[in-house]
């Protein structure tokens, strides 16, 4: 079936044909309810009244629907047309990988960056139970800013999982083993024999394209279709160093194992090539890979296994990297703490590694300090008035604490045994205290920036992201940190400054970072990251900057401390992010949450419509943007990135690209293209598009100084400073867009005119608040304070600084909760959103790490 322009497919209007294969039609098509453009995929007359075409058709769609993941094509619909059916997908921008190779081999760092990627979309296909059964680089697309996305599931089966048949799953089969399907070059042995395929099938294929794409070649290819099948069943390629001499030695052998003729020889998981490929390249970062080669003293384990016995080399990296350990050795043992319901804090083992000091709130309760023993583990509160976090032990018996103030936490230190605390330092973000107590690492907010001290006084670091786990080493001369570029995420790096100042950064960026200590021997340092997502594993890093993973398996685990005899404190964290909305209208408030890690960026004048991010599992590496209307409709996805706010007409959202150095992204919430802003020079913490669609309100850093607002015109890319440094960003800009509200970096609030002129002190601001929106006249100011359950929203009037209570919040049950840290309100008043998180915390003791 040939469609033609304007073509109507349901709600779907056609605009142009793309391209066309052999599973379908695939057309650039308009969605007039969004106002987005998408991509439909229609079955072929001549395969419409085939049943097994029909069948493999719907296959797809019902096996690619159950993904959601940045290098997967996302599914959005499916529909029928005159009896034919068709898929609505995701609009991709850019080419397929097969005419990249036809272009030309790509770099080597390039081409496991997109090794890389396809292993993920692939691993979170498999997790699902999800094989795609033809994978080739026609089916791998790579998109104008490098983003690699798999195509097509339509040969996708669905294996058998527990509790269903073996005849469940072969209903569910595209095709029956005894049939050859795949694509002749990509298909594993067993394909080509016609026996069953499962995720090692996919594994096979990945290992043929990587090899091509760093050889240039097809890893295996005949004169005829049985030549080639030959090839595939008792050949193999010519070694990659021949076409390609700089290709590290790890890569081939990881390449071979991956084109294992015997499935059970093969590279079973897709998880551990991703993990495989960070390792061999020395760590990699979502958007490219750093070294193709380990610099020298910097060899992975199994690299080593490998160069040191020959023989058994295949043996022993297949063991690593399906994440065995050595039959001779115990599995690590997890002793459980706690056992209440709520969430941890803080946490370190007491000098003499015998007692766990913790911070948690429980069932709801205020946050307090307790001890605990293995085996004992009924929690004794500790008497530390004031208490919120604990910040370190010395041998003398002494520990520093983080204790509550109006402002940020004031650090003390108080005995073990409790009692009244000594205060050291105001205005405390984290902090660390040496193992002989007599000196303290603190890091500090000043004037915008993070500030790292050492001892207390002698800056040593300075970022205008952020810096948390401060931690200094045994032998004092030294404090690791996980050094993130942005404040509100956890994607980070770990990083080592000297009491000289001279800073080293030991990894690659990753997703997203869980805590750090130093090992009992100081020479490298326990952190608890992940490449992607939100599965946080346990990892040591020398200080060379060799990487090893500790703890086998997924977990979202948080690194508390390590300790002298090895063992480590482990927090177990799951965790789920909330949106709950009053719709317009409506009395009572809805669960409007999507995914995972549902955060509310703003709400329409009229509140029908939230704008909101997905940071966590669900989001992809790189988040997600949606729009949702407050009736409780199908949420939209709109791009990657972190969002910020709705442009003044609700055509736009500006977005910020992940990574340390953020890009500005205009992305349209009904029709048209998503739109790259210039670089305007500054590290960017948020931006919002002004009313006249030429200029934006940043809040950015240069190099070296601290953050700020700025006026950025989008076509000079000239910046207008607007008022003294700020303490975050981009402030809440009035309705006509004539007037800012931003909070200075001394945390007062003042209304700064546009186009210049002397701010305004609000009067009914109080310190320590957050806006959430503007009332439609431009006249209230709505505020919040993140600190408190229940949430107590103010209105402050701009012309009087008279304050009125406005909305009481409190979710109905707040085990778990630390407060609610976002909130807006509609212009008209009628409507509001929130976000908060729910944690389920548990305390682990872990022996026999590795």
């Amino acid at each position: 079936m040939t469609l033609t322009a304007g073509t109507k497919l349901g709600p779907y209007e056609i605009l142009a044909p793309i391209g066309a294969g052999g599973m379908g039609e695939v057309y650039r098509a308009r969605d007039p309810r969004l106002g987005r453009e998408v991509a439909i995929k229609v079955l072929p007359d001549a395969f419409a009244a085939r049943p097994d075409r029909m069948h493999r058709f719907e296959q797809e769609a019902r096996a690619a629907g159950q993904l959601n993941h940045s290098n997967i094509t996302a599914v959005y619909d499916i529909g029928s047309f005159e009896g034919t059916p068709y898929v609505v997908q995701e609009l991709l921008e850019g080419k397929t990988l097969r005419d990249t190779l036809t272009a030309g081999r790509p770099s080597a760092r390039k081409a496991v960056d997109y090794g890389i990627q396809i292993a993920r979309g692939l691993a979170a296909a498999h997790e699902k139970g999800i094989v795609h059964r033809d994978l080739k680089p026609e089916n791998v697309f790579v998109t104008r800013d490098g983003r690699v996305k798999i195509l097509d599931f339509g040969l996708a089966k669905l294996t058998h999982r527990e509790g269903g048949s073996r005849r469940d799953a072969a209903t569910m089969t595209a095709t029956e083993p005894g049939i050859v399907l795949g694509t002749l070059g990509y298909m594993s042995p067993e394909q080509v024999s016609g026996e069953p395929a499962d995720a090692r099938s996919d594994i096979f294929a990945f290992g043929a394209i990587l090899y091509e794409m760093l050889s240039g070649e097809r890893a295996f290819r005949g004169d005829s279709n049985a030549d080639t099948m030959a090839a595939i069943l008792t050949g193999e390629p010519p070694d990659l160093a021949i076409r390609n001499p700089g290709v590290a030695p790890g890569l081939e052998r990881l390449i071979r194992h991956c084109l294992e003729k015997d499935p059970e020889q093969r590279l079973h998981s897709a998880h551990d090539a991703a993990f495989a490929l960070e390792e061999i390249t020395g760590g990699s970062t979502p958007s490219g890979v750093r070294a193709l080669a380990p610099p020298r003293g910097k060899r992975t384990p199994w690299l080593k296994i490998a160069s040191g016995l020959a023989g058994a080399a295949a043996l022993v990296a297949a063991g690593y990297l399906a994440g065995a350990r050595s039959t001779a050795t115990d599995p690590p043992a997890f002793r459980q703490i706690t056992f209440r319901r709520g969430i941890v804090g803080s946490g370190r083992f007491s000098p003499d590694g015998q007692t766990v000091l913790y911070s948690a709130a429980w069932e709801g309760e205020p946050n307090r300090l307790y001890q605990a023993r293995v085996g004992l583990p009924e929690p004794l509160p500790l008497n530390v008035p004031g208490g919120e976090a604990i910040a370190g032990t010395a041998i003398q018996g002494d520990m520093a604490v983080l204790l509550r103030t109006a402002g940020e936490p004031t650090l003390a230190r108080v005995p073990i045994t409790g009692g009244s605390p000594r205060e050291i330092a105001e205005r405390i973000v984290a902090a660390d205290m040496s193992r002989d107590g007599k000196s303290f690492a603190v890091v500090r907010r000043v004037e915008g920036a993070f500030r790292l001290e050492y001892p207390i006084g002698t800056r040593l670091y300075e970022t205008s992201g952020g810096i948390s786990s401060p931690r200094i080493s045994p032998d004092g001369e030294r404090v690791a940190f996980l050094d993130h570029p942005l404040v509100e995420v956890s994607r980070g790096s770990v990083a080592v400054v000297e009491r000289t100042g001279v800073r080293k950064t030991l990894t690659s960026e990753w997703a997203s970072t869980g805590g750090l200590a130093w090992g009992p021997s100081g020479d490298a340092i326990w952190f608890a990251a992940a490449a992607h997502g939100a599965s946080l594993l346990v990892r040591t890093v020398s200080l060379s900057g060799a990487l090893k993973q500790i703890l086998p398996g997924p977990g979202r685990f948080i690194l508390r401390d390590v300790g002298a005899d090895g063992r480590l404190l482990l927090e177990e964290r799951t965790e789920r992010r909330a949106l709950m909305c009053k719709p317009p209208g409506k009395e009572g408030e809805r669960d409007l949450s999507w995914l995972d890690h549902s955060t509310v960026a703003a709400i329409s004048r009229d509140g029908s419509l939230l704008l909101l991010g997905e940071t966590g599992e669900g989001g992809g590496e790189n988040h997600a943007i949606y729009v949702r209307k407050t009736d409780g409709s199908p949420a939209v996805r709109l791009g990657e990135g972190l969002t910020n706010d709705f442009s003044s007409d609700e055509r736009w959202v500006t977005s910020l690209t992940s990574g340390s150095e953020p890009r500005v992204v205009l992305l349209p919430v009904r029709a048209g293209e998503p739109r790259t802003l210039p670089d305007f020079g500054v590290r960017v913490r948020g931006a919002q598009l002004m009313p006249d669609g030429r200029r934006l309100v940043l809040a950015g850093a240069r190099a070296g100084q601290p953050l700020r607002m700025f006026v950025a015109d989008i076509e000079s890319r000239s910046l207008l400073e607007i008022g003294p440094p700020a303490i975050g960003g981009p402030g809440a800009l009035s309705p006509d867009g004539r007037l800012l509200f931003a909070i200075g970096s001394d945390g007062k609030g003042a209304v700064y005119p546009i186009d210049g002129g002397e701010p305004r002190p609000v009067a009914g601001y109080e310190a320590g608040e957050w806006p959430a929106g503007w009332s439609a006249d431009g006249r209230f100011l709505y505020v919040f304070s993140t600190s408190e359950i229940p949430l107590r929203v103010g209105r402050v009037d701009l012309e009087t600084g008279r304050r009125e209570a406005w909305r009481v919040i409190a979710p109905a049950d707040s085990a778990g909760i630390r407060g609610i840290d976002m909130f807006v309100a509609s212009a008209d008043g009628r409507s509001y959103a929130y976000s908060f998180s729910r944690t389920a915390s548990t305390l682990y003791v872990v022996e026999g790490a590795r």
